[in-house]
């Protein structure tokens, strides 16, 4: 909860730094040379190109390049953080880490735990999402005194499953699991874009998509893991 909350921070910052902070950035930059007897540009002239000039390329100042061109990199930033982390991924992120048993459950918010399970509206009726709402009142009265060690989300699944209380609290235990199974299926996609960033290269941008599928379902998974264990000593055997 903690983390999304700084995500929240770091975006905001960099939207302020975007929308004022070029004045406060050249102030200090300014003094800086001031002070060391180092020549400020002029901002309003003509910026020069290094190295060979394209014919295309057209004239700027040195304030279009360094505004525009080198601080609005935070534009960059700030979209890599929004498609990362939309307003709904977020708010869903935000709503799981009320299930964090953690100091006595002390995340816990009844009302974000219904928020959650409206996100998987093919697994609870809306029937059963006012029954939910019984239910967690039940629930957290009766294990935040008795489940004190719990440190995640998993250890709470599988103490319900040893304790039989997933009978007692079904709907509860199918959010429990539901949100398990999301985040391991994040970590996953996660983990396929990352491993296609490793096949497509470069030189294999022009790939098609189905004849990279087609390489990629020739691999034979014991290959990969005998190769990757023979590459130098492992701990455990995979």
């Amino acid at each position: 909860m903690n983390a999304m909350k700084l995500v929240n921070v770091c975006k905001d910052r960099l939207q302020a730094m975007r929308e004022s902070g070029w004045v406060s950035l050249l102030e200090r930059v300014s003094n800086f040379y001031n002070s060391h007897d180092i020549e400020v540009l002029k901002m309003d002239a003509m910026f020069l190109v290094r190295g060979r000039k394209s014919r295309k390329s057209q004239p700027i100042t040195n304030l279009h390049h360094y505004r525009v061109e080198v601080f609005y990199v935070i534009d960059m930033q700030l979209q890599e953080l929004n498609n990362r982390y939309t307003e709904s991924s977020t708010e869903l992120l935000l709503c799981i880490a009320c299930l964090n048993p953690s100091n006595s459950f002390v995340a816990f918010n009844r009302q974000k735990l219904s928020r959650l399970a409206q996100f998987f509206p093919r697994n609870f009726s809306a029937i059963e999402l006012s029954m939910l709402e019984d239910q967690f009142q039940n629930y957290i009265i009766d294990i935040r005194s008795k489940f004190v060690e719990l440190k995640s989300i998993g250890d709470i699944a599988v103490k319900m499953v040893v304790t039989k209380r997933y009978k007692i609290y079904p709907l509860v235990y199918r959010l429990l699991t539901l949100a398990l199974i999301l985040l391991i299926a994040i970590a996953t996609v996660e983990r396929t874009f990352s491993a296609m960033n490793i096949v497509k290269t470069r030189l294999h941008n022009r790939m098609g998509d189905q004849w990279m599928k087609d390489l990629l379902n020739k691999l034979d998974n014991k290959h990969i893991m005998d190769r990757f264990q023979n590459m130098r000593t492992r701990t455990g055997q995979l």
